[in-house]
């Protein structure tokens, strides 16, 4: 104000001095050097440790929190991805050749589960099935690279940290140790048992798994945020594409035909797994009187299938074409 005296301009100026800059950018924050009763010593402004976020203040605070829900649902979907991809590849190259298929399927069943128990294990509080975590606020906590600041418009403050700890790199160490097992276990298991392959084509599913593996790393790197809010809806559309599309092509019209072969039958009751956790996972049941009602939708688009089959066949619409032409 004009009409404050020199007095109390000069009182007021070193409580203005010791107030401290403006932390700049979404995710810059002010690590806590040291705790005394009920004072906090804070540091520069930049890049928080890893394990912690910035608060509402700009202070580094440890996650302290634990997965929710859809946090564990999400962690459940890409750590069913490397073993669909095991499972479908395994199928693929054995094909009728070879009856070890059952055995390396367990034998993928159990890599990626021991490399599930070990990254729990392994993380923070390690020797706990238990991790600690912070909270998925929004999109851009996935992508906090692309919001380091430039106050100068020449210098970039570089505060890049996990703020959705540990989702985005439990993933890596994960995808990494099933790596190291599956090269550790499945090339004797092969060698041994799919004695009804050829020598070249024994190994493909092994071969296979060397090429999708860094897909799903550059996937998890690039896109972990969209899969994030995505992975329920790509569950659902998936199983229900490749549900039809297995249908069609193992031509399965009637009921029979799957109680006939129970190779069939296995592969439905997974597809209908699959759609199940998709709809979990929508619906996060929260309100399980509503919610599970929905679960009793899991084998309409098969029955569907089933029932319109005999009437999409390709051959029976074209006799009736040429009939009526």
């Amino acid at each position: 104000a004009f009409g404050a005296s020199p007095g109390n301009a000069a009182r007021a100026l070193p409580a203005a001095v010791e107030i401290q800059p403006a932390c700049l950018g979404l995710y810059c924050g002010r690590t806590v050097l040291s705790v005394n009763g009920s004072v906090e010593t804070y540091g520069d402004c930049g890049v928080c440790p890893r394990g912690q976020r910035t608060d509402d203040n700009k202070i580094c605070r440890e996650c302290t929190g634990s997965p929710d829900r859809y946090d564990w649902l999400y962690l459940g979907f890409m750590a069913m991805l490397p073993l669909v991809l095991h499972w479908f590849f395994i199928e693929w190259y054995s094909g009728k050749k070879s009856s070890s298929a059952l055995l390396q399927h367990l034998t993928a069943l159990l890599e990626c589960s021991v490399a599930a128990v070990v990254t729990l294990l392994l993380s923070d509080p390690v020797g706990s099935l238990h991790i600690r975590s912070c909270r998925v606020k929004k999109l851009s906590d996935w992508y906090t690279m692309l919001y380091n600041p430039s106050p100068d418009y020449i210098t970039t403050v570089h505060c890049t940290h996990e703020a959705v700890y540990p989702l985005y790199t439990i993933v890596f160490i994960y995808y990494a140790f099933c790596l190291v097992l599956m090269m550790l276990l499945r090339p004797l298991l092969v060698k041994k048992i799919a004695c009804g392959l050829g020598r070249s084509d024994r190994f493909k599913s092994i071969y296979a798994a060397l090429y999708f593996f860094p897909i799903l790393t550059v996937l998890q790197a690039v896109g972990g945020g969209l899969l994030y809010y995505a992975f329920p809806y790509i569950i659902l559309v998936l199983s229900l594409v490749t549900l039809a599309v297995y249908m069609s092509a193992s031509e399965v019209e009637f009921f029979k035909d799957l109680l006939v072969r129970k190779k069939r039958l296995v592969v439905l009751f997974s597809h209908w797994l699959l759609h199940a956790y998709g709809i979990i996972s929508i619906s996060k049941l929260d309100k399980l009187e509503q919610d599970l009602p929905l679960l009793a939708l899991v084998p309409a688009p098969a029955l569907f299938y089933l029932m319109t089959a005999k009437y999409t066949e390709p051959s029976r619409i074209l006799s009736e074409g040429g009939n009526g032409h």
